[in-house]
């Protein structure tokens, strides 16, 4: 029987003032018989336009109809039919601009909750233990997957279902990418990844990590060692700067190296000696889920005050309105309408400061949002010890500038095709290296696109 409810059946979660101060995971999942109710909610749509949102084609209402059951099982088996992620993507898919934001129940009421369907799948499938994957047969090609990040991991996990031979080169000492360096824990759990990760082993794809392409081994090189194709998902890991006077005090960083330090290098935990900025008052300038994430591990480092500097209002915000939720009960202050244009220091060389100058919204500029423009005499001091610029990162151009005929556009991104096919024949890419910093969802998509493009490539040659 259908379960007409307007509302989503709420998600557990640690209560805001105890989950401020620890790294464990802030949400906590449903139940089965919680998730069972909120998968009534779904009306099977005949034309089901939840799918037409997902990147990577999730077999929507097929999976939750299997829930509503209670055959778990049955609805993992369609989930990871197409997706190769799910208890990562449940976790960080924007699916209110995605799936559920297509979802007919959205129109009176609040959409399902196909986010937190799709988390209770995969996590009851890893509680229970999966069984382990079949290794298909050897079709006898290879495809080398540069980066180990949502993009090169979806590729490789298809084409290894396809039976080809993967092996990635990683460039950090751990696999994951931005999955594991950038999304703080309590947010997505590291194990999950690597519970995800393990299943792609299982399938035969092999990962080699501590190799940097460009320095290690260059493109032409992989491709002289069998290689058919090769696929690049390397990520856009170099953080911008806003080239304000004062960035190079000590005490200013990019949200991307106070991640990794946090995530990667497990600066949260006492018994790492990992070098992490100790902070009383933290100032992230940007808006969107990296800063979110970086204002929130700020809190859980210690600090007393957090302030998010954003030079637009809150309804400009791209940042996921769960994240913005989670952020302001847990304690963050918002500075909307506010911009750097200084940042001061004391006599020892470290940040005591930051000038802003308050801002209004203007005309509308080429991405269709109004315009911020500052606003004459409002300059003011916010009294901060460590500032985390959040305002976007662009490609490394260690690949590109190492390997002939690959082309970018000024923005540093990898030009591609439809098919992902880059300027350089046999040679495909996906992800924030072809679109600058975005989802993991859409870098996903990405990857499922080049992995079928290059098993029709191989094909035909």
């Amino acid at each position: 029987m259908a379960n007409m409810a307007l509302n989503k059946v709420p998600m557990p979660e640690q209560e805001p003032k105890v989950r401020a101060r620890n790294f464990k995971e802030v949400t906590l999942g449903y139940t089965k018989e919680m998730a069972m109710e909120e998968a009534q909610r779904c009306l099977n749509c005949k034309n089901m336009p939840c799918v037409s949102g997902c990147p990577v084609g999730v077999r929507i209402p097929e999976f939750i109809a299997q829930v509503a059951k209670g055959d778990f099982e049955k609805a993992y088996e369609i989930i990871t039919s197409t997706n190769s992620l799910p208890a990562v993507c449940g976790r960080v898919c924007p699916q209110e601009n995605q799936c559920e934001g297509k979802c007919v129940r959205g129109i009176k009421g609040e959409p399902v909750g196909i986010g937190r369907l799709e988390r209770f799948v995969a996590d009851y499938m890893m509680n229970k233990g999966v069984s382990k994957a079949e290794k298909p047969a050897s079709n006898g090609h290879k495809v080398a997957v540069i980066g180990a990040g949502p993009s090169s991991l979806t590729c490789a996990g298809d084409l290894a279902k396809l039976g080809y031979e993967v092996t990635i080169f990683e460039a950090f000492h751990t696999a994951g990418g931005v999955l594991m360096y950038g999304i703080p824990e309590f947010r997505l759990p590291k194990a999950i990844v690597q519970k995800e990760i393990t299943a792609l082993k299982e399938l035969g794809v092999e990962i080699m990590t501590d190799m940097v392409i460009g320095k290690v081994l260059s493109v032409d090189e992989i491709m002289e060692m069998g290689y058919e194709a090769v696929f690049i998902g390397s990520g856009a890991g170099l953080p911008r700067f806003m080239g304000i006077e004062g960035e190079s005090l000590i005490g200013v960083c990019s949200a991307n190296e106070y991640l990794t330090r946090i995530n990667l290098m497990k600066g949260y935990l006492e018994e790492y000696d990992t070098p992490v900025i100790k902070s009383k008052a933290v100032a992230v300038v940007g808006g969107g889920n990296v800063a979110m994430d970086a204002a929130r591990s700020a809190l859980r480092m210690g600090a007393d005050k957090v302030y998010i500097v954003y030079r637009r209002s809150e309804a400009e915000m791209p940042a996921r309105k769960e994240e913005v939720h989670h952020a302001k009960e847990e304690g963050v202050e918002f500075l909307n309408l506010n911009n750097p244009v200084k940042i001061i220091g004391d006599e020892n060389g470290r940040v005591k400061a930051m000038e802003c100058i308050r801002m209004e919204l203007g005309e509308p500029d080429e991405s269709g949002r109004r315009r911020p423009e500052p606003v004459e005499g409002s300059n003011y001091e916010l009294p901060v010890d460590t500032v985390v610029m959040s305002i976007g990162t662009s490609p490394n151009p260690l690949i590109r500038s190492t390997t002939e005929g690959l082309e970018a556009n000024k923005r540093g991104c990898l030009i591609v095709n439809e098919d992902m096919l880059t300027t350089k024949e046999g040679v495909y890419a996906g992800g924030d290296a072809v679109t600058g910093a975005a989802t993991v969802i859409l870098a996903m998509g990405a990857g499922k696109t080049a992995a079928k493009s290059i098993d029709e490539y191989i094909k035909a040659k």
